[in-house]
């Protein structure tokens, strides 16, 4: 799991990359859960966080409240 100090380091081309990774990846691990396969059921947990804090910061970015980084991770 990401840290958010680590999170607000990303620049918005970046989040976006990884929102979408994760999204994606939360759709596979709900369909795992569905089939009673699912390994880590506190990765779920986790990533449900990590997508909110990354849009969080986006949010922020968006409006104004945060400034924009420029580091692609």
């Amino acid at each position: 799991m990401m840290k958010t100090s680590d999170i607000k380091d990303y620049s918005v081309e970046a989040l976006k990359n990884k929102l979408a990774d994760n999204e994606t990846e939360m759709a596979n691990l709900k369909f795992q859960k569905a089939l009673q396969q699912l390994e880590k059921p506190t990765r779920v947990r986790e990533l449900r966080r990590e997508i909110a804090q990354i849009k969080t910061v986006l949010k922020e970015i968006e409006l104004g409240i945060r400034e924009e980084k420029g580091q692609d991770v």
